[in-house]
C-alpha cells in the first residue's frame, strides 16, 4: 500500500495514519497468504501492484473522529480492502481488461477462470476477517456485498441509459451510489463504529462515505476518457469499448447539434475498432459534456464537505473535508 497523502492532516494525525496503514498493509498481506504457492501468488497480485489505499484510509481517518484506530479498525480496513480488491479481480474479466495499477491484470496473467476463482476466493477471505468483528459487521458486510453486486448488475446492463437526459443521470448516479458508493460507505461506517463514534457520528460518516464513493467513480469515468494508460495504469476507454454510457456520455447524449452526430454515432454500443475507439475518445475529450461531467462530479464532492458540518472542528474532520476535494480533484 502506497504511503498516503493526507491534505488538511497534521503532524501527529498523519503519523497514527501512516501507522494504522502500515499495520493494515501487514495484515492484509497475512490473509491473503496461501499453503499453496500458486494461489498464493495469485491472491497477492493485485495487492503486490499497490493501490492508493484509499478504503483503509478513510477507515482509519473516520476512526480518528473517535478514538482512533485499534485491531479491530485494523481488521475492519483489510474486509473492506480485501472485498474492494476481489471486485477488481471480477471487474477486469467482465472489461476484458491487459493493464490493472500498471501491471497486466489477473485475467491476462491467469485467465478468465482462474481470475474469477481468485475474486471469489478474496471475497470468502473478506467475509472471514469481518466475522471476527461480531454480528452486527457481519450483516453489513453482507448489505454491502448486495448493494455492490445489484449496482453492477443494473451497470451492466444500462437498462436505463435510454431514459430522457435527466432521468438517465440520476438513475446513474443512484447506481454510482450502488457499485461504489456502498462499500466506501462501509469504510467509513466500519472506522466510525470501531473507532467509538456515537451513532449520529456514524450515520453522518456512512452517508458522507457513500457520497465521497460516487465521487471516486464520477471522477474515475472522467479519467477512462481524459487520461492514458501510462498516466492511469489501466486501459483507457474501457467504458466506450463496452458501450456503456458514463456521464460523460449521457450528458453528450443530449446535445441536438448536428455536428455531434458522429460522436452519438460512435457511442450508441460497443465499439470494436481500435481506430473508432481512438475517434470517440478524441471526440468526447473536447465536447462541453466532459466540463459538464466534471461539475457535477464537483457539486457531489460538495455535498459530501456539507455533511461533515455537522461534526465537531477537528483535524480528522479537516482531513475528511480535503479528502472529497483530492477525490474531485481527479477529474481535472
Amino acid at each position: 500500500m502506497r504511503p498516503p497523502s493526507i491534505p488538511g492532516a497534521d503532524e501527529e494525525l498523519t503519523s497514527r495514519v501512516e501507522a494504522g496503514l502500515a499495520r493494515v498493509s501487514q495484515r492484509l498481506a497475512e490473509v491473503v497468504d496461501h499453503d499453496d504457492p500458486f494461489v498464493s501468488e495469485a491472491n497477492h497480485h493485485l495487492a503486490a501492484a499497490g493501490g492508493k489505499g484509499f478504503r483503509p484510509l478513510l477507515t482509519l481517518l473516520s476512526s480518528e473522529v473517535g478514538t482512533g484506530w485499534d485491531e479491530q479498525v485494523v481488521d475492519a480496513a483489510v474486509g473492506v480492502e480485501l472485498t474492494h480488491l476481489a471486485s477488481l479481480y471480477h471487474d477486469d474479466v467482465m472489461d476484458e481488461a491487459e493493464l490493472r495499477r500498471g501491471v497486466q491484470s489477473a485475467n491476462a496473467r491467469y485467465g478468465n477462470s482462474t481470475a474469477i476463482l481468485v475474486g471469489d476466493l478474496l471475497f470468502g477471505t473478506a467475509s472471514s476477517v469481518v466475522a471476527g468483528l461480531g454480528a452486527q459487521a457481519v450483516r453489513i458486510q453482507a448489505d454491502t456485498f448486495i448493494r455492490l453486486c445489484a449496482g453492477q448488475i443494473r451497470d451492466d446492463r444500462q437498462a436505463d441509459a435510454d431514459l430522457p437526459s435527466d432521468q438517465a443521470v440520476q438513475a446513474y448516479l443512484e447506481i454510482l451510489a450502488d457499485k461504489t458508493g456502498a462499500l466506501i460507505a462501509t469504510a467509513a461506517r466500519y472506522g466510525a463504529m470501531f473507532g467509538g463514534c456515537d451513532e449520529a457520528t456514524t450515520r453522518t460518516l456512512t452517508a458522507y462515505g457513500e457520497k465521497v464513493g460516487v465521487v471516486f467513480q464520477l471522477a474515475d469515468d472522467l479519467l477512462d476518457v481524459a487520461s492514458d494508460a501510462q498516466e492511469s495504469g489501466k486501459t483507457p476507454g474501457t467504458d466506450l469499448r463496452e458501450g456503456k454510457a458514463t456521464l460523460p456520455v449521457l450528458y453528450a447524449r443530449s446535445s441536438e447539434d448536428p455536428a455531434d452526430a458522429r460522436l452519438l454515432e460512435l457511442t450508441r454500443g460497443p465499439i470494436e475498432d481500435p481506430d473508432d475507439l481512438a475517434e470517440a475518445l478524441s471526440l468526447l475529450r473536447g465536447h462541453p459534456a466532459m466540463a459538464q461531467a466534471r461539475e457535477q462530479t464537483l457539486h457531489v464532492a460538495a455535498q459530501a464537505r456539507e455533511l461533515l458540518d455537522d461534526l465537531p472542528a477537528s483535524p480528522a474532520r479537516a482531513a475528511l473535508q480535503a479528502l472529497v476535494d483530492g477525490v474531485a480533484d481527479r477529474s481535472r
